[in-house]
């Protein structure tokens, strides 16, 4: 009969889960004993970047990644990465090795006791097998809840001793087990939406990264398209859902409720996909929506649907619903609002480079299909006022804001997508989260530009000083760190420029390398909130 073990490996086969992100410890070794060849292993040196990388990959394929932390410090280790996941939906089966059965309710050396419990609650589910026969089913468990909307991380820890058990009778029909998920609105549904979007004299789409990550973001066009209705992503993007050079294209909301509102002011309808109303950050009281306006809501999500605090709400497939609606209202033939205007920004010869410089030196230098992997907080807004994303897939960010994600994930985005080049942009606060992800880098040889905004300082943070009114505050400047030799002690090359012309060269060279690579770009520092 075969093994516990044997069972789990054609389960993971059987949903296309061959690449396993992880770092083992001795609890984990009787899981990973004689892998299967068909299996590779993505070692990260910390639990925060296998995590990333684990998410960066789920992300890109839109597919469930498969996670193996070593007992209850790395479940610890990877908390900080998991904030990111859960907010962002993505679909991850996180496992971690337990002591054997005998030794847990003594708490034994690395024991986790109430293991299923210790990352809620930024997980969907979480369990602990009662019994050792149980444990494939669990892991297929495991596997449908994270798949499912609203997709999200699982987690399921396991007894060292249970993968060299013989699984029992019936287990050989996990496998072939499937799960499909319905959700799509029904017909009358479509038919009220679109009545209520066809009464409106003003409407306006706000859009969500679950545009983006339901592969919806031509459904949201044709949609815009017909309303000649303006579009906002919606606050604190994790992804991108609308053509950022489209003439309907606004920019991104700001994450507080008197900000939205001003800016929303004149619309009497608001319909919301793929995102939460709202996520806010800094607190800016006021009316949730401009006097007279209404909202649509429109997510697979039904806990957004539900802490909502105003509008309509309906629980659904996002892009069978974008699709719907986009062949069910009425085309209008109101003016279009005009493309907005962006001011040329001003740019720099000489190092420090201000932001804007290098991203218009990487628009001009990158392939059409590059994809952004963004960790530099402090310059976002300077980054969506520049940035032509107009691909489905092609920028990510942190979406609970953590920092230690972006320098893996962009490691597993490449992992995921060979055929795109990936550039990530880490600040230097951000970078020293998770450095070790250059090791991965080099070892797999996944060619990710790694570019590190040096700016000496937790740039975010310092903006927030001024926003809060807080005078003086300790450990916000980070000085005298060297990127370059961090990088070359971990086999990846790097290089600091001095100059546009040199970031220009920087980076023509490494988007045609087959080998990751550090630029390291002194840069000015700019106020988000300016």
């Amino acid at each position: 009969m075969a093994t516990i073990r044997e069972v789990t490996y054609d389960i993971l086969r059987a949903h296309g889960l061959t690449t396993i992100f992880g770092n083992p410890g001795s609890n984990e070794l009787t899981f990973l004993d004689s892998m299967p060849d068909d299996f590779r292993y993505v070692l990260g040196l910390h639990e925060g970047v296998v995590l990333g990388m684990a998410d960066g990959f789920a992300q890109a394929t839109g597919r469930p990644a498969f996670v193996n932390l070593h007992a209850a410090a790395g479940t610890g280790n990877a908390l900080g990465v998991l904030t990111n996941s859960w907010n962002a939906h993505t679909p991850l089966v996180i496992t971690a090795g337990q002591q054997v059965r005998s030794q847990v309710g003594t708490e034994a050396m690395l024991s986790n006791v109430d293991a299923p419990f210790m990352p809620r609650p930024l997980v969907k589910w979480g369990a602990e097998p009662l019994a050792a026969v149980d444990v494939p089913r669990t892991i297929s468990q495991a596997i449908h809840t994270a798949a499912t909307p609203p997709t999200g991380p699982v987690y399921v820890s396991v007894p060292l001793d249970d993968w060299r058990q013989e699984a029992g009778p019936g287990a050989e029909h996990l496998p072939g087990r499937t799960v499909a998920a319905g959700g799509a609105l029904a017909p009358q549904q479509v038919q009220d939406l679109a009545a209520a979007i066809d009464g409106a004299t003003n409407p306006v789409l706000v859009l969500g990264a679950g545009v983006d990550a339901a592969r919806a973001n031509d459904h949201a066009v044709a949609l815009a398209e017909r309303l000649r209705a303006p579009v906002w992503v919606a606050p604190s993007p994790s992804r991108c859902p609308f053509p950022t050079r489209h003439p309907l294209f606004r920019g991104v909301l700001p994450a507080s409720i008197g900000g939205i509102t001003r800016l929303l002011d004149g619309h009497d309808l608001v319909v919301v996909a793929g995102a939460p109303v709202f996520r806010y950050h800094q607190y800016e009281p006021g009316e949730y929506l401009p006097e007279g306006a209404s909202l649509i809501h429109l997510t697979d999500d039904p806990a957004e649907a539900a802490r909502a605090p105003t509008g309509r709400a309906v629980v659904g497939d996002v892009a069978q619903a974008l699709e719907a609606l986009a062949g069910a209202v009425t085309a209008v033939d109101r003016p279009a609002p005009g493309p907005r205007v962006v001011p040329e920004p001003a740019l720099d010869d000489v190092a420090p480079l201000g932001p804007a410089t290098v991203f218009r030196t990487l628009d001009d230098v990158a392939p059409d299909d590059v994809v952004v992997v963004k960790e530099s907080t402090s310059t976002t807004s300077v980054f969506w006022e520049l940035a032509d994303l107009h691909r489905q897939g092609s920028y990510y960010f942190p979406a609970a804001g953590g920092l230690g994600w972006g320098m893996g994930a962009a490691v597993g985005v490449q992992l995921a997508q060979p055929g795109r080049r990936v550039v990530a942009v880490i600040g230097d606060g951000s970078a020293n989260y998770a450095i070790t992800a250059l090791w991965s880098a080099a070892q797999y040889r996944v060619p990710v530009t790694f570019v590190v905004l040096v700016n000496g300082t937790y740039g975010a943070l310092r903006s927030f000083t001024d926003y809060m009114g807080v005078e003086k505050a300790p450990g916000i400047d980070v000085p005298g760190i060297d990127f370059v030799s961090i990088a070359t002690g971990y086999g990846v090359a790097g290089r600091r420029v001095a100059s546009r012309d040199e970031l220009h060269q920087a980076f023509h060279d490494s988007l045609t390398s087959e080998d990751p690579t550090l630029i390291e770009v002194p840069t000015a520092s700019v106020n988000p909130f300016a």
